[in-house]
């Protein structure tokens, strides 16, 4: 038995005098609404946006969504925070009209979450009305709230007086923890406003008489 066990303490010190690691595989990176990402072409990272919330879809699929303004298909999506873990997803569609695109993410490398900063994702919901007050969670500001204007011109948009600027675009913007919108863009000037930004049942309307990736998308 002596023998045995210096044998293995030997072997043991032979492995670390000779530099042998054993490889393990990197944690998964926590995603959620509000999460900064960068998109890209391979090691070549182009733009940060938002991610606007994270769940499965029907078919099992773990995806997100973000402005399409942000990337097109095919397209790499990497965590910001995390820029380091490389390639977590890549986007599989767009709709330029709604501006929104659908992020297919690798299961594995990812840990969804519905709560990012100062905002909860528990459910998806119709659009807001004033005197509502909405607030999101952008990779750029951070956590802004603000009045609700509403669907201004009935172009299925929600306007509201919340904060954003560039890099915040595909942030979620919520009423208590229900997403309700998209941050898409802001008129006038960066945090001046309004803020405007497509209504979430809109979206996933389109995403699911499309079919594909993200049809029948629930949050985590």
């Amino acid at each position: 038995m002596f023998k045995r066990l210096a044998v293995v303490f030997a072997t043991a010190i032979a492995l670390v005098g000779s530099g042998a690691a054993v490889a393990t595989a990197a944690p998964p990176v926590v995603l959620g609404g509000g999460s900064g990402i960068t998109l890209g072409h391979g090691d070549e990272n182009v733009y940060d946006c938002t991610l606007t919330t994270i769940g499965h879809d029907a078919a099992g699929r773990l995806v997100g969504l973000t402005a399409a303004h942000c990337g097109e298909p095919g397209m790499t999506v990497k965590s910001e925070q995390a820029i380091d873990a490389g390639t977590l997803g890549h986007i599989v569609s767009t709709n330029e009209t709604l501006d929104y695109a659908v992020i297919e993410f690798y299961g594995d490398r990812v840990t969804p979450v519905n709560r990012i900063g100062n905002v909860t994702i528990t459910g998806l919901g119709t659009p807001a009305g004033f005197p509502n007050i909405a607030c999101k969670e952008g990779r750029t500001t951070g956590n802004t709230c603000g009045i609700v204007w509403g669907d201004v011109f009935g172009a299925q948009e929600t306007w509201t007086q919340v904060c954003v600027i560039e890099g915040d675009s595909g942030a979620p913007l919520v009423v208590g923890t229900t997403l309700v919108a998209m941050v898409n863009a802001y008129l006038l000037a960066p945090c001046v406003g309004p803020e405007v930004g497509t209504n979430i049942d809109v979206i996933m309307a389109d995403i699911d008489a499309r079919g594909g990736a993200g049809a029948g998308f629930r949050p985590i």
